[in-house]
Parts: C-alpha cells; structure tokens; sequence
C-alpha cells in the first residue's frame, strides 16, 4: 500500500531510497563517527545508544527520523559525510528540524557535488508509517511517497 506525506524542503532534489528509521533522535556524530575517522565503507551507524540504527549501513539509505541530537558538530558532520560520498540518500524528519542540521544539509547542497534531500515537518504519521526497507521517493516540492 502507497502513502504520501507532504513536508517542508530545506534541501531540494528527488530520489528514491530504501527507508532506514529510527524512532529515537539521531546522534549525527556518534552515526558516523566511524565512517569519517576511521574509513567505514558501509557506513554503519556507530551510535550504540540508538538501537533502531546501530550497526546497520547507512550510506545511500532514506534515513527517516524524528530529529537529531547531541552536539553542535552536527551540521559539521552531515557536511563532512556529503563531501566524502558518504552521505545518506536523503533525510526525512517527523519534525521541524533543527538549526544545526538544517545548515550542514544547507552547506552541503552548495558547496558538495552530492544532492542529498532533506525534508522536514513530516508528521508522527510519517514516522509511524514508514519501515525499515520500505521504498521511499521524495519529489522536489516536499512530497514524500512510502510503499
């Protein structure tokens, strides 16, 4: 079955990507600690604190989230994994996504070659919906399908 949800675009672009969700917030340096320090191909979730994503690959992936947390490196890193290609397919959120973030998807979309989608204000129901493995397509104004 086919569900659409409409959000905010702070980044643009369209994909489609497997959904990977955590349903707690998203530690962004503690994901991808791994992948930027020590070479994680995979691009493993090293956040042991989020059981919904440790371990599994992340690179390539519709992450689908409510929002992030932790430190102010954050927007940093999402720009540091989209300048070395290891950035997720796209990153939808269930929520207004924070400042921090918002900039490093932001920094990302200008000053990288990749194209990494972010929307947010999706909804709990988004959240509550989608599935890990599920197929997720984000179109350019915000629109985001799940089946």
């Amino acid at each position: 079955m086919k569900k659409v949800f409409k959000g905010r675009v702070i980044t643009p672009g369209t994909v489609t990507a497997k959904a990977l969700v955590s349903r707690g917030g998203f530690n962004t340096l503690a994901s991808y600690q791994s992948a930027i320090m020590f070479g994680d191909k995979q691009v493993k979730c090293g956040d042991q604190n989020n059981p919904d994503l440790y371990k599994k690959p992340m690179i390539n992936k519709a992450i689908c989230l409510p929002e992030t947390i932790g430190s102010t490196t954050g927007g940093m890193v999402l720009y540091t994994v989209c300048a070395l290609g290891k950035a997720p397919a796209c990153m939808l959120f269930s929520k207004p996504i924070d400042s921090l973030a918002a900039s490093g998807a932001i920094l990302a979309a200008n000053w990288t070659d990749t194209k990494m989608p972010v929307v947010d204000s999706l909804g709990e129901e988004f959240l509550s919906y989608v599935k890990d493995e599920m197929t997720v397509t984000v179109a350019e104004d915000g629109t985001v399908t799940v089946e």
